[in-house]
């Protein structure tokens, strides 16, 4: 919305600076999102009227004129504008002027003529991109003025950038009574009076859809001169609010929706015939638009329509068959009410916009309807001539928007905005909004006018209140309030020390949107059936995820993209499923992906790529001291042959593996990166620290290896080994794995180290012997294991 700064101190005067005045609406909730000068800065212009013009002597283009700029004596000027003319006034920028660009003025001789001056056109001063010739002035211009003072040069332009339910603010009436009630400035709107009915011409209207038009003013004006020029106050209003003028009388129906906010439109009269009906349209019935648009109209568009046809889209452009043109000679005028619900969206629709639609959807003044209908009747009679008709105001009450009473409690502002109020403030402030309301006990029962659609609700009232009160001064106290620790328990590990704990293994963390395409999920997690989202983001964006690794996956391609080759990433997030027994899932799941070199670049350092290895290492750290075995799994998003599920006291806690070759290709990746996906709940559990007693007595350590067959899994040998050795046993791990010669074929050889203590004595070497024996004797039974010697 951008406004004439003069225009609205015709309204209210307060005394701000164009710059306060913007701060002052800003901070009122009304964004003055940018500000302009009418004209860009000069000086030494003046009006002046051209006497009498004769041709030069030496210059078949160029006229030498004898002008009067107002100081009591004829100037001689050098022009060759075209339309030079005696009798013409014309801006004259005298000696020593400057223009806009800094181009100075100086008395010169041109062609061997002296010109003491320069007739300026529209463009030369920076007013308009007008260059045919001299700026034409009314010959009421007064010679001598300032052209400055003229034609208000020094005018600010104000662009408001609204919110959608500030729609009464779409006005010239609407920011005036804003203004005036933040600085308490008088308030003087236009007076609007009763045109006189001298014709007794009239359209019948009737209300077919009265939920979409409640409420209808037409009004038949006969006799006008179409051809009559727009006044220049007009002209000039209109160009500064950011609309061209196109002839009277449309330029006065565009002058009222910007004076008051009520949308208008006019009609050839003689081109209606019969009643006015406003109704939806009938699907598939066409109508020619005035920006030259056929349209198949929907049943869902309301219309204005006579006995012949749709004549206009209610509410948002009118009908070319209707149009008014310069030979038009009677006009009806029309002034409603639609609902925003019939208009939002139609006009999008079909790809275009409308000042009427764009005020429409967000609610215009169902009760100034008849008020905006008469001062445009003024106003054409007054300029265009004509007699007007009686109005026809049709109307269903039941179907105009409520304003029901909201109440305003005291205590409740109070609490809310931080402060309390007075009464007395309370009250000031109210009427200086111009709110009716009245009290009961300590509240105040207000009653938003009909052009305040956006008072509904007790938070409405407090917000007027707070921006007339000023925003800045609100109290600002330090926040107060009861802090108590709260309790970590022994057996959860804290989701930020895991971070910490990734991070210091030189994984970085990211976070990434939930919301993912629909085939991420289809080819990494074979998820058929996700979660999707009723109103997505982005139409490429439409499902939840329900694993972390597409987003993971599409962050190593973006670094790719810029030349990093070593990536270490984690996610920690929800995933999105739906549940067995209904509803949704939202389990916490920690994603990691590891890429390019195992360790940073550095002197002395081998370049050697990670691993599936690396990865799992990676893992078994974060859930130490448990203790994890890893079998040989299928997953959709990795390599079938280098992927293992992660058990955890028998329990699933996710799988780890290289990415599919399948999707290595697919996203253009130079080669896999290991990735792994863990169920948080298994990874922050852990169990009750319980005391063990400490031997005093030294360890004996036995080394143990066997040959098994080559496809058994060490985990489920290790695992074994560990339940059934005796109780001596403090430790067996694996510390060589060998195949190659002097192993027989399809065999391996398995190292391990046992490790022995008692609590109460020194291990005798029967002990130990016994303990070697009969852990010898179970991998022989179970595995089918061969002592090497």
């Amino acid at each position: 919305m951008q406004f004439s700064e003069s225009w609205l101190r015709t309204f209210v005067n307060p005394v701000l600076s164009s710059d306060e005045l913007a701060h002052l609406l800003t901070m009122a909730g009304l964004e003055v999102e940018a500000m302009k000068a009418a004209a860009p800065a000069f000086t030494g212009v003046v009006v002046a009227e051209i006497v009498s013009v004769a041709k030069h002597p030496d210059a078949d283009r160029l006229n030498v004129c004898q002008v009067d700029a107002g100081d009591g004596a004829l100037r001689q000027i050098v022009c060759g504008a075209p339309n030079a003319a005696a009798g013409l006034k014309a801006p004259c920028a005298l000696p020593d002027a400057v223009l806009p660009g800094d181009f100075r003025i100086k008395a010169a001789k041109v062609r061997g003529v002296e010109s003491f001056g320069m007739l300026c056109s529209a463009r030369e001063l920076g007013i308009s991109e007008d260059a045919a010739g001299l700026m034409s002035l009314p010959a009421d211009a007064p010679a001598g003025q300032s052209i400055r003072d003229y034609l208000d040069l020094d005018d600010c332009l104000h662009t408001l950038k609204l919110t959608p339910n500030r729609a009464d603010c779409l006005s010239l009436a609407g920011i005036a009574r804003e203004v005036a009630a933040l600085t308490g400035a008088s308030l003087t709107l236009p007076q609007i009076s009763q045109v006189a009915i001298t014709d007794s011409a009239a359209h019948a209207v009737h209300l077919q859809a009265p939920d979409a038009c409640p409420r209808y003013c037409g009004r038949i004006i006969r006799g006008v001169d179409a051809k009559a020029p727009t006044p220049e106050w007009m002209r000039r209003r209109l160009l500064r609010s950011g609309l061209r003028s196109i002839s009277a009388l449309v330029d006065i129906t565009n002058y009222v929706m910007l004076t008051l906010g009520q949308p208008l439109h006019a009609f050839d009269n003689a081109r209606l015939c019969g009643d006015i009906h406003v109704r939806m349209a009938t699907a598939g019935e066409k109508l020619l638009l005035l920006n030259g648009q056929e349209i198949a109209l929907s049943d869902d568009i309301l219309v204005i329509a006579d006995e012949t046809g749709a004549k206009a889209m209610a509410g948002i452009m009118g009908g070319e068959e209707s149009a008014i043109t310069l030979e038009t000679a009677e006009v009806f005028l029309e002034s409603a009410f639609f609902a925003p619900a019939a208009i939002a969206g139609r006009a999008r629709r079909h790809n275009f916009s409308s000042d009427a639609a764009y005020r429409y959807e967000r609610g215009v003044d169902w009760g100034n309807c008849a008020n905006a209908l008469e001062y445009a009747s003024a106003l054409i009679v007054e300029i265009c001539g004509g007699t007007a008709g009686a109005v026809t105001d049709a109307i269903e009450n039941e179907h105009l928007p409520k304003r029901p009473v909201v109440r305003l409690r005291p205590p409740r502002l109070a609490k809310v905005l931080g402060t309390p109020f007075r009464a007395a403030e309370i009250t000031e402030y109210l009427t200086r909004l111009a709110l009716p309301f009245t009290r009961e006990s300590t509240d105040f029962l207000v009653t938003p006018p009909s052009y305040r659609f956006d008072i509904a609700i007790e938070e409405d009232l407090i917000e007027e209140i707070a921006r007339v009160h000023g925003y800045e001064n609100l109290p600002a106290p330090e926040p107060r309030g009861q802090l108590a620790m709260l309790p970590q328990p022994e057996n959860r590990r804290a989701r930020f020390r895991l971070r910490q704990q990734i991070a210091g293994r030189g994984f970085q963390e990211v976070i990434n949107y939930a919301f993912v395409p629909e085939e991420w999920e289809r080819d990494l997690a074979a998820n058929e059936s996700p979660v999707r989202l009723a109103n997505p983001i982005a139409s490429q964006l439409a499902v939840l995820r329900s694993s972390l690794l597409g987003g993971l996956i599409d962050n190593l391609v973006t670094n790719l993209k810029r030349k990093q080759s070593r990536v270490r990433l984690f996610e920690m997030g929800r995933g999105f499923a739906h549940a067995r027994e209904g509803g949704h899932q939202q389990p916490w799941r920690l994603a990691l992906l590891a890429y390019g070199a195992r360790l940073p670049e550095g002197w002395g350092r081998d370049a050697n790529k990670v691993d599936f290895f690396d990865l799992k290492g990676d893992v078994e750290s974060l859930f130490a001291p448990a203790e994890l075995s890893f079998a040989r799994s299928a997953h959709p998003a990795l390599h079938p042959g280098r992927a293992a599920s992660i058990w955890l006291a028998g329990r699933n806690a996710g799988y780890i593996g290289e990415l599919h070759p399948r999707w290595t290709q697919q996203y253009e990746l130079p080669a896999a990166p290991i990735v792994c996906e863990l169920e948080l709940e298994a990874l922050t559990s852990r169990g009750l620290p319980a005391y063990a007693e400490v031997s005093r007595f030294q360890p004996a350590i036995r080394d143990l290896a066997v040959l098994v067959d080559q496809a058994l899994p060490l985990d489920d040998i290790l695992r074994g080994m560990k339940q059934h050795a005796p109780q001596q046993v403090c430790d067996i791990h694996l510390f060589d794995l060998y195949q190659g010669k002097g192993i027989p074929e399809g065999r391996k050889s398995l190292a391990f180290r046992i490790v022995m203590q008692d609590t109460q004595r020194t291990l005798s070497d029967a002990d130990i012997d016994l303990v070697v024996t009969r852990i010898t004797a179970y991998l022989e039974q179970n595995f089918q294991a061969q002592l090497r010697t």
